[in-house]
């Protein structure tokens, strides 16, 4: 079993920076890949960018060049630091992780709200 706990999302004027933080506790050795999605209301959950074991690291087209996704292994956590924020950018936010012979583990979500 892995559990997930997120951190970091709020409300945040345009052109701003949020960096999002989940917690990943559980059968860390066998997680393949860490990553964030997202889900805006009426649409389908989105990749947004994930980074494999081995730290290579694919990003949306939408988030290239805004958003940076990092892991720190010590502390066992994923970051998304997000910046240039656009009112686009507006959605709930997953972390995710896929674990080998597992499957998929979902955190509980935190809200982005980006201004105009």
């Amino acid at each position: 079993q892995v559990q997930l706990v997120e951190s970091g999302g709020g409300l945040v004027q345009a052109g701003g920076s949020l960096r999002l933080s989940c917690a990943v506790s559980g059968i860390i050795s066998r997680i393949k890949t860490r990553g964030w999605y997202r889900q805006a209301p009426g649409n389908q959950r989105e990749l947004v960018a994930t980074i494999s074991t081995g730290d290579n690291t694919n990003y949306a087209d939408s988030v290239k060049g805004r958003f940076i996704i990092s892991r720190d292994n010590a502390k066992n956590t994923v970051y998304l630091q997000m910046n240039s924020l656009k009112p686009e950018d507006t959605a709930v936010y997953y972390c995710n992780v896929k674990v080998v012979l597992s499957g998929d583990y979902w955190g509980q979500g935190t809200q982005v709200t980006v201004s105009s």
